[in-house]
């Protein structure tokens, strides 16, 4: 049980009390000691304060861990613990008012409802010490078991389930110093001790001064003389000191009434009772006189509070005169200036008002001229300034003059006007379009008016139509503008039809013409382009005006443009009198009007070629081919007519282009075709024999090799007689760059229709990729052909030749290489018309090449072959030189006579240098079957003598080089 302190720790706590007011609410809660004969009850608050000497606050007054909570009632506390400190699980309850959410007295059992309720009230609300809440440091931490359990730095550990949970579950590891952190010592603190050590002293001295002084005014000035000063609260029995003091409780009346009912007689009662009254007295005058000393030592603040109180009396009465002076002070200020000035702003604010409302009849004044305005300015076609006026008239009754009554019926009827002026512009753009589109056509070098009428009215019409948006006008004139090209060429053909001899039909939507050949499309395209040029720059012309218009009204300013077209030249007028407004169009909208004028230009430039494309039907044009000389026409007019298009909407047109390139695809392929036959037929009856070269031919390759042009040949018709009579001027071989080709007649036509092709490409370059490709096919087919005629023996069934002999396949082989050296020049010729179609030179090259070198290999196999037959079965041994040396020799002798005459000196060289190293491989090989050595015996004699008579042989023939023609084969031949 609490005990009442001694006077000293009672003055020192009550010294600590700040405020005389927190006193004094704590001495109204005591109340003095009560004995007498009716028992009354001794009060629990006296009992308190005399325990602790200050009010301290009960458990339930506050909460531990939500400082701002504070409590009047014990019921708000429970309710704050069961809504904030508990949770429910399942039908149980878990307090959770502790530390860490864990309650000390019920840390993690679930109770019910009831038995909660008598927790809250035995553990938390009745709780006679407060306890403050630990405070939480490092080693306050702790790890869960999933978290240890999941260490991947631990690996599988051994005692885990052998430990006991807590805080050493988790060995804990020394953290050792930072290297960052300098170690402090107490030598780090000398110079602070040093500075402030005097100040620290001084402090010390003069706080102890005081203290001694406080305690003698004390001594002297509160302590009464009575001796009773020296008695303490121990002489007073503890059953006064308890709160609840129940004098109706049998034990607790016995302890305070000992004897009162033990005494025998009345007398001894009374005498009991007087001596029980006055040890109550002598317990209450205790009680006074600690009172009596907790007040004395007090009295000094609450005179100090006093004496505060009287100060802030006086300073207030000071300021409630200041106040009701400034007061004085503003009504005089109000009276004498700011009603004055109040009334003058009043007058202003009212004109103001009488201003504003004659604006607004002013206003609607205007707004009631609107309509006949409107009649006015589309009577003078000012469609634009009409728009705006609309659009102002609107905007004025939306913004100024809402809920003006006079007026609720002028917005839809202006919106109705909107709408009809938007249907007469698009009347009168449709009206003019047709008839500035269907104007009589004329030639366009005569025509000297304006290529756009009635400009000013364009101009305005497209003006309003822009300023309402309605930007479907240039799909408008598109569509008239077809409609109008239709309707011009289907007349142009109905003309030409008329006045020719021929009875033609028409067919479709009158467009297109049966039965014409390519001469009379020729001549009816030629009329209908004039016109479509014509009817093209009328609708450029109308566009520019558009784009100019469109840029105007969008802020813009559109520079001059001088529009040209094939053989004409119509300067435009560049100055547009444009309608004078603010820019309505932005950025975008500008943008999608130049993007369908460009559209527009496009799509009738290609109507244009489609029409003229399909102007004769495709089964007419397939019964005849063009010549040369009508695709050269056609490709003329056509190329105009592209490029006066493309002139005018920028894009290159393709249609046209290909119904042209059609044609002279099929120039080109019969133009193949009668050079591939013919090249055939000559293959199947060439002999193979050398010819005479014609002068005209040496002048073509002449012309080649000084200008690289294939152009002023002679024909093929006069080759072919020159080669066929033996004409007087012909040389026996071709001279190339001063190199003799000595050459077979397949050879000198082929070469002659090369040139032919060539100047095909350049008389028609729309051609020229065919005429390419056809070039490495006709190539190709002599490759293929020579070899199954010659290396494939081919030409003894088909010419009648008895055998192929090492003459015939030197010709090909030569005619093989003046192939070669011309078809550099031919693929360059090509390269300039057409860089994608020579892509085959390349393999047809490679071929060639091939070729050249299976004729080597047949040459030199035939000669090898025989020289190996008679070496099997030579033999060391008299006369000197052999049989077989000699066949052999003559052999060689043989096969340089074939072929000296035609091939160059280093083909025959590579040719026998072969042979060569061939007869050395086979003559080694019979040496060793011979078992003949180099010991400079009979045999080894025999066989240096047939050696040096192979190699004087050689030597006569000049076959090898001359380095390789000296006597090193003696010693070489035994180098096994």
């Amino acid at each position: 049980m609490a005990t009442v302190p001694n006077i000293n720790s009672l003055s020192r706590k009550t010294s600590n009390v700040s405020d005389i007011s927190d006193f004094q609410d704590n001495i109204s809660e005591k109340t003095l000691l009560k004995l007498g004969g009716g028992g009354n009850n001794v009060n629990a608050t006296t009992a308190k304060v005399l325990e602790s000497g200050k009010g301290a606050p009960s458990s339930w007054e506050s909460c531990y861990y939500c400082p701002r909570e504070n409590f009047k009632a014990v019921n708000e506390f429970v309710k704050h613990l069961r809504e904030r400190h508990c949770t429910r699980e399942g039908g149980s309850f878990v307090c959770r008012y502790g530390f860490n959410g864990v309650c000390p007295s019920l840390p993690l059992d679930g109770v019910s409802d009831r038995d909660y309720d008598a927790h809250v009230a035995k553990y938390h609300v009745n709780q006679q010490t407060r306890e403050m809440p630990p405070e939480w440091s490092v080693f306050s931490a702790a790890q869960n078991l999933p978290a240890v359990l999941n260490d991947p730095s631990r690996g599988k550990q051994s005692n885990l389930f052998t430990k006991k949970w807590g805080v050493d579950f988790v060995e804990r590891n020394h953290v050792p110093a930072t290297s960052y952190l300098p170690e402090v010592t107490h030598n780090d603190f000398e110079k602070y001790l040093a500075k402030i050590g005097k100040r620290y002293k001084r402090h010390e001295r003069l706080s102890s001064q005081q203290a001694m002084a406080l305690e003698d005014t004390s001594s002297k000035g509160t302590m009464p003389s009575s001796p009773s000063h020296d008695v303490n609260l121990n002489s007073i029995p503890d059953i006064f000191l308890k709160e609840n003091l129940n004098l109706q409780h049998a034990p607790t009346f016995g302890q305070v009434f000992p004897d009162i009912l033990q005494s025998p007689s009345g007398e001894e009662r009374r005498r009991t009772g007087r001596l029980l009254q006055e040890q109550l007295s002598h317990y209450l005058d205790i009680v006074e006189v600690k009172i009596a000393q907790q007040v004395s030592q007090k009295s000094a603040a609450f005179f100090h509070a006093m004496t505060s109180q009287d100060a802030i009396m006086t300073e207030m009465q000071e300021a409630a005169k200041k106040v009701k002076a400034l007061r004085t002070s503003l009504r005089a200020l109000n009276e004498t200036v700011v009603v004055d000035t109040f009334r003058v702003l009043r007058y202003a604010q009212r004109r103001q008002n009488f201003e504003e409302v004659l604006d607004k009849l002013r206003l609607m004044a205007t707004v009631h001229k609107t309509q006949p305005m409107l009649q006015l300015l589309l009577g003078t076609q000012d469609y634009v300034a009409a728009l705006d006026l609309i659009g102002t008239t609107q905007e004025i009754l939306t913004q100024e003059l809402i809920g003006v009554h006079c007026f609720k019926h002028l917005p839809m009827q202006l919106n109705e006007m909107e709408k009809l002026i938007d249907k007469m512009l698009t009347t009168e753009f449709e009206r003019y379009a047709t008839t500035d589109l269907n104007r009589p056509l004329c030639d366009v070098l005569n025509e000297t008016d304006s290529v756009c009428a009635e400009e000013d009215k364009l101009v305005c019409i497209v003006m309003g139509l822009l300023r309402m948006k309605n930007f479907s006008f240039v799909d408008a004139y598109k569509d008239e503008a077809l409609v109008t090209i239709k309707a011009i060429i289907k007349q142009l053909v109905i003309e030409f039809i008329a006045s020719s001899d021929a009875e033609l039909c028409l067919t479709g939507a009158g467009e297109e013409a049966q039965s014409l050949t390519i001469g009379e499309w020729i001549a009816l395209l030629a009329k209908v382009k004039v016109a479509l040029l014509t009817v093209l720059q009328r609708i450029h012309a109308v566009t520019h005006i558009m784009r100019q218009t469109t840029d105007a009204a969008a802020g813009g300013c559109c520079k001059a443009r001088s529009e040209q077209s094939t053989g004409v030249k119509a300067t435009q007028e560049t100055a547009v009198n444009l309608i004078d407004s603010e820019a309505f169009l932005t950025a975008s909208d500008q943008s999608q009007v130049h993007e369908k004028l460009d559209e527009l230009l496009t799509a009738v430039c290609h109507y244009c070629h489609e029409r003229c494309a399909n102007l004769v039907s495709q089964q007419s044009l397939e019964k005849s081919v063009a010549t040369a000389e009508e695709i050269s026409q056609l490709s003329s007019l056509v190329d105009d007519f592209a490029q006066g298009c493309e002139a005018i909407c920028g894009v290159a047109i393709v249609p046209l282009k290909v119904a042209v390139k059609v044609q002279a695809s099929r120039f080109a392929n019969r133009f193949h075709t009668e050079r591939k036959q013919k090249l055939a037929i000559l293959l199947d009856t060439e002999r193979w024999r050398q010819v005479d070269i014609p002068n005209e031919f040496q002048k073509i390759i002449d012309r080649i090799c000084d200008n690289k042009e294939f152009c002023g040949a002679g024909s093929a018709a006069n080759i072919t007689t020159a080669l066929t009579n033996g004409h007087a001027q012909a040389n026996p071989v071709l001279l190339v760059e001063s190199k003799p080709y000595t050459l077979v007649g397949s050879a000198l036509l082929l070469v002659q229709m090369l040139c032919e092709y060539c100047r095909c490409a350049q008389r028609l370059p729309i051609v020229a990729g065919y005429l390419a490709r056809n070039v490495v096919d006709l190539l190709r087919t002599f490759n293929s052909r020579s070899c199954q005629l010659v290396i494939g023996a081919g030409a003894l069934r088909v010419a009648g030749l008895k055998t192929i002999t090492s003459t015939n396949l030197a010709l090909v082989s030569r005619a093989l290489q003046l192939v070669l050296w011309l078809l550099p020049k031919i693929k360059t010729h090509f390269q300039a018309f057409d860089s994608t179609a020579v892509a085959g030179f390349d393999i047809i090259e490679r071929d060639y090449n091939g070729h050249i070198k299976e004729i080597e290999n047949k040459i030199y196999g035939i000669v090898s072959d025989r020289v190996a037959m008679q070496l099997d079965s030579w033999d060391a041994r008299p006369p000197i030189p052999s049989q077989c040396f000699r066949i052999i020799s003559r052999h060689l002798v043989k096969l340089h006579e074939a072929i000296a005459p035609i091939l160059p000196e280093q083909q025959i060289h590579a040719i026998y240098s072969i042979v060569h190293k061939n007869f050395k491989d086979k003559l080694r090989e019979r040496l060793l079957n011979l078992n003949i050595i180099n010991n400079g015996g009979p045999q080894h004699g025999v066989v240096t003598s047939e050696l040096t008579f192979y190699m004087e042989t050689l030597r006569t023939l000049k076959a090898l080089p001359a380095a390789d023609l000296d006597d090193s084969i003696r010693e070489s031949i035994w180098n096994f």
